[in-house]
């Protein structure tokens, strides 16, 4: 990785990665019937389906394997790259640029993102870990918490450079959004452990780490989104290319918020006796359906963009429209379990889900080509 050439939005690459790799362990988890706990390989119902489900099923396990082994080549590879660029100037001018800095943040959804991989696809091909999941509890709680801090710090000091920074507020993206983002992505791991802990000490601990960034997270969400919006509203035209991708980052933070928002719920059942019946439903329900009609707005957005430029060109910040493919799949998923189980919703998810894969690849030999580990240079590199 050149460190002159290198930007931590190329993390979104491997957060890419780990997202489609969590979603046929999700599709697994709440799709089909495995009695009480996460769904691992031995609880597979293999036995009792027809051939065409065993052979979704499988070709769902290896996609699980090969992007969860992208996300962990990726990630080693980019946090290579990272230490160098960390020493640069070029480091030291993003921080101060309150308009760029947020693209620091991409690092810490990504590493967090592996911790999900360990709860979800991971987990799910070794039953020894499985079973005995409630053992790594505390190791857990500990690694997250590091990672939890870490990424609260950041945030807060890049919020302090934003308020005695002057800027032209006008000139802002949706780029802002990976504040929220990165709060929510450590705010769904931590309510997850809390949802899975069986000892109270720990589900506390996590719930109340988890409450401090959600709340955070979404009040930063509303405000960031308010100002994003009057921003564009002022504008004459659309932001230059290089920033339309971020147009659909809205999705992966109403995703990570809803589940969020999901699980306490199942915290509060576990620990607490709390009965929500409908709360589930009402919670994912709504997030998809504004998930839904946003989608179209981005993508109508984006029209002239993917016929212009997408298939010509190459910037890191197109690797920002993977998460919202993932992150519609895995809350459709949800929305499939809690509120109706439609042949429809179903085609959805597995559409969204085949896209997401394409793309992926598609983004990762025209980012080869760029970086000259491919030879054919048919495409435009910014």
């Amino acid at each position: 990785m050149n460190k002159k050439l290198f930007s931590p939005l190329i993390f979104l690459a491997s957060l890419g990665a780990g997202g489609i790799s969590v979603i046929p362990f999700a599709f697994f988890n709440y799709t089909i019937p495995h009695g009480k706990g996460l769904i691992y390989i031995s609880t597979m119902p293999y036995g009792d389906i027809s051939f065409w489900q065993t052979l979704l099923y499988r070709i769902m396990e290896g996609g699980m394997i090969v992007f969860a082994l992208l996300h962990i080549i990726l990630s080693v590879v980019f946090f290579i790259g990272l230490w160098g660029y960390l020493k640069t100037d070029k480091y030291k001018d993003l921080i101060k640029n309150p308009l760029e800095n947020s693209a620091i943040l991409a690092p810490f959804i990504s590493i967090t993102m592996t911790l999900n991989m360990f709860i979800g696809p991971i987990r799910y091909f070794l039953p020894a870990f499985a079973e005995n999941l409630q053992i790594f509890m505390v190791p857990a709680l500990v690694v997250w918490a590091v990672i939890w801090a870490y990424s609260l710090v950041v945030v807060v000091r890049l919020l302090k450079i934003s308020f005695v920074s002057d800027f032209d507020v006008n000139k802002i993206s949706f780029g802002w959004l990976l504040y929220p983002f990165v709060l929510a992505m450590v705010t769904v791991t931590g309510t997850g452990i809390a949802a899975i802990a069986h000892n109270s000490d720990v589900a506390n601990v996590a719930a109340f780490m988890s409450l401090i960034s959600g709340t955070m997270g979404m009040f930063l969400f509303a405000v960031k989104l308010m100002s994003i919006f009057k921003s564009h509203f002022a504008a004459t035209s659309l932001p230059e290319k290089q920033f339309l991708p971020s147009f659909l980052i809205v999705i992966p933070n109403i995703t990570l918020y809803a589940i969020s928002i999901f699980r306490f719920g199942h915290y509060l059942e576990h620990h607490y006796g709390a009965e929500l019946g409908v709360y589930f439903m009402v919670v994912t329900v709504t997030a998809f359906a504004f998930e839904v009609w946003y989608m179209f707005f981005g993508l109508s957005l984006l029209k002239d963009y993917f016929k212009r430029h997408f298939f010509r060109e190459f910037h890191v910040t197109q690797w920002g429209l993977i998460c919202p493919l993932v992150a519609f799949a895995v809350l459709g998923i949800f929305v499939h379990k809690v509120f109706v189980q439609s042949t429809i919703l179903y085609i959805v998810i597995l559409l969204a889900t085949l896209i997401s894969a394409l793309a992926f690849f598609a983004l990762l030999i025209k980012q080869a080509r760029c970086v000259g580990i491919l030879k054919s240079q048919k495409t435009s590199c910014n």
